[in-house]
This record gives structure tokens, sequence and C-alpha cells, in this order.
């Protein structure tokens, strides 16, 4: 059986099931169309608290789509490993001779669907520029960026539309830039002051 294929575990089931609860609970709403393939580098910004978490879970779960996210490999040993898989976790492995990039452009290789989310802040603090991974490893699975939006103004959130990298990353980073300056996240003074300087790691 496949990781595609493997049923969650009574665990993984209950407590996401709590956390859609409390989702739908404080009455956000979901908007945006999934794009096909559902293969995609979905960027999760900004990122300022950890209720972006639950609420992200329900938009996503409201637009029927099940996104990834990576995580180091020792995070998916027993007895976690099963529930982190269960939740969308995909392992990386920071020993390995290839680089998170390129693990996860294989991943993109290996699988018929992959929503693979990222916040390119790193962190729910201020920040002065985005990392650019997810840029990279769009770039090199062929696939384009979707940017997920969450607005704590209008308690709604969802997909914004797909863009297609072209390899510069200042134009493409301008029109994410342009969708997120409309998003009212949780905490205003800690969200994106700047998505343009170069840094891959």
């Amino acid at each position: 059986m496949s990781m595609e294929e493997r049923q969650p575990s009574w665990l993984s089931r209950l407590f996401r099931r709590a956390l859609l609860g409390v989702y739908k609970r404080h009455g956000w709403r979901a908007h945006g169309v999934v794009p096909e393939p559902r293969k995609f580098v979905l960027i999760a910004a900004p990122h300022t608290s950890n209720w972006d978490f639950v609420y992200f879970l329900g938009l996503t779960d409201e637009l029927g789509i099940m996104p990834h996210f990576m995580a180091k490999t020792t995070l998916f040993r027993w007895p976690f490993g099963n529930f982190m898989r269960d939740m969308g976790g995909v392992p990386v492995d920071r020993s390995s001779s290839k680089n998170y990039v390129q693990q996860m452009i294989d991943e993109f290789k290996r699988r018929k669907e992959f929503m693979l989310t990222i916040a390119p802040e790193g962190t729910r603090g201020s920040v002065k520029a985005w990392k650019t991974g997810f840029y990279h490893i769009a770039m090199g699975a062929g696939v384009p960026l979707v940017v997920g939006m969450m607005d704590y103004g209008t308690k709604t959130g969802g997909l914004g539309p797909a863009i297609w990298p072209t390899g510069d990353y200042n134009a493409d980073m301008a029109r994410v830039a342009e969708i997120y300056a409309k998003v009212t996240p949780k905490h205003p003074a800690r969200g994106m002051t700047a998505v343009f300087a170069e840094d891959v790691s």
C-alpha cells in the first residue's frame, strides 16, 4: 500500500476532527478553486500565529484537499511516525547528500498528487525576507506556486491564483506580494515586510 492509499489511524482522525470542530465554530469560510493537476507548491503566508494551522487545516478540508508539509526525519520515528504521515508530513533527511530542495523535487516526480505547503517566512515572528527554497522546488519540479490565503479580517481563506515561476524571482514575488497586500494576518505587525531577498537556506 502506498502512502497515498494508507488509512489514517483513529487517533489521527480524532485529532483532526477536533481541530475541524474549532474551525467551524469560529465561522470561517473557504474560497478558491483547486488547480488541476493537484501538484503544486502552496505558499502559506503570512504566518503570524499558531492559530494559522487550525484554520488552514479547516480551509483545506473544506476545499477537499490534503496538503503536505516537510519535517525532519527524526519526527517520524515511533511512536509519532504514523501520526505525522496522517497529518500530511513528509520526512526530509538533513544528513542526505541531496538537499531538501532536491528531495522534494524527487517527491513531486514520485507522486500523482502532491500539494506541498511551505511557510517561506520560516517563523511566526517578524522577518526581513522570505526564504526561497519553496521557489526553487517549484522551478525544479515544474509545478506552479499557489497562493494560500488566510484573512482574519473577514474570516475567509483558501487558494488564490496559481503562478508559474518564470525564473525571475523578484518579478514573480511582486505578483505574490500584490495578492498578500489585501490579506489581514492574525498579527499584522509580524506580517511580511519583504519577499525579494535571495536566501535559499
